[in-house]
């Protein structure tokens, strides 16, 4: 079977980032089989970020995206990285464009900025393909 978990919240505000990589840890322990996928949006991609230092007893995020991504994905959207200035260095283990996951101008496609309703084209968001598990 194959799993796809959409975060959007924060790292830290609240505990829905962390429940959801409970859920998919979880499920990988159980359905060794299984195939997850972790798509970070909005300020989820901040879950992400490297160097994390929480203090002892209390979740770690970015342990949790390295845990999942060994044996799933862990893909943090492109645009909302750079909409908060974070960099493929900044992200958890050693990150690589990934062809598919790229946006359309990184693979020589013309982008509009918006479709003729004036809102974001579809294609106008690129994932960023994290190997989160090879760190």
């Amino acid at each position: 079977m194959k799993y796809l978990f959409i975060l959007n919240d924060a790292a830290y505000g609240t505990e829905r980032s962390y429940n959801a990589l409970r859920l998919a840890m979880n499920l990988q322990k159980q359905e060794p089989e299984s195939e997850v996928c972790v798509l970070l949006m909005d300020d989820a991609v901040i879950c992400a970020k490297a160097g994390q230092k929480t203090p002892n007893g209390c979740y770690n995020l970015e342990r949790m995206l390295k845990a999942v991504g060994r044996k799933g994905e862990v893909l943090p959207c492109d645009t909302c990285m750079d909409a908060r200035a974070m960099t493929q260095d900044e992200a958890t283990g050693a990150p690589a464009v990934a062809p598919w996951t790229s946006s359309p101008s990184a693979r020589g496609q013309p982008t509009r900025c918006s479709s003729s309703e004036g809102r974001p084209p579809d294609h106008a968001y690129g994932l960023r393909s994290v190997p989160v598990g090879q760190h």
